[in-house]
């Protein structure tokens, strides 16, 4: 993430690539197709429905291209809860850095969410999270690193210990592919904290393309072995010259998710993983 500006409701904000609208858009367009299974647990014994942002950001950006100002993630989330009748009954919200956390909290206070700052690093709040949260409810996290090597394992184990969750993940295509010599010929490699093992599992006497679906596979079968299966309908999102930027998919418990997740990613050829 860049530097922090000043944003146009008087707290810090960023900027952004108008690409992050794109995601934007499937996290409420899932959010919304899963508003019903979420108000059956808000209304049920264990009242309890719960958001979570490892990576939230300020709260709110700049569109570079534009100009337009428009939510983050953690914000948009709670506005289209509450517009689908099913508001979350918590939202957990962290990031590294202090001043974009505490702008997103307060950001999500003055819209009246009841949020809840996990400070640290995102493996500390996913940690920390898993042990604030209801145990019986139904939980849904954001995972939007900015890099690959962020999106470290040890977060997903984390927030799979919990019976109910659903998580829309952020994987970056243009690190991985950018990157891939760096990462494979390295002492410290992105791939360590991404997928632990690889070093000793992935044959590397391949060509680049086939190296990176290797190293990719091999992250998805380390994620259903945490009993989250991820998804095969995959969207790409694309920058402005059409360079590609990374995918997001859901991981799961329970198939409804995926089912959900089927109808807000509107599958087409660009979902596929290696287009």
């Amino acid at each position: 993430m860049g530097p922090l500006i000043d944003g146009d409701d008087g707290l810090p904000a960023t900027e952004v690539g108008e690409w992050s609208k794109q995601k934007h858009e499937f996290l409420r367009r899932y959010l919304h197709v899963s508003s019903a299974a979420r108000k059956k647990f808000l209304k049920g014994p264990s009242k309890s429905a719960t958001f979570i942002d490892n990576f939230c950001g300020p709260g709110r950006a700049r569109v570079r291209e534009t100009g337009e100002w428009i939510d983050g993630s953690a914000v948009a989330a709670w506005k289209i809860s509450q517009e689908g009748g099913a508001a979350f009954s918590e939202m957990f919200v962290a990031d590294i850095d202090d001043a974009s956390r505490a702008a997103t909290t307060e950001r999500l206070k003055r819209l009246g969410a009841p949020v809840q700052e996990l400070r640290g690093s995102a493996v500390d709040a996913a940690a920390a999270a898993v042990q604030k949260v209801n145990p019986h409810g139904l939980h849904f996290a954001f995972i939007d690193p900015f890099s690959l090597g962020a999106l470290d394992f040890q977060i997903l184990q984390s927030l799979a210990s919990l019976k109910r969750i659903d998580m829309l993940i952020h994987v970056s295509k243009m690190d991985h592919q950018r990157n891939l010599g760096i990462n494979i010929t390295s002492e410290e490699s992105a791939f360590d904290n991404f997928v632990p093992g690889w070093r000793d599992n992935i044959n590397l006497n391949h060509s680049q393309q086939e190296t990176r679906r290797l190293v990719v596979e091999f992250w998805r079968e380390k994620v259903a072995e945490l009993g989250i299966g991820p998804s095969t309908e995959m969207r790409l999102i694309k920058g402005s010259w059409n360079q590609h930027l990374y995918w997001l998919l859901l991981a799961a418990k329970h198939k409804l998710a995926h089912k959900f997740w089927k109808v807000a990613a509107d599958t087409d050829p660009q979902g596929k993983l290696f287009d």
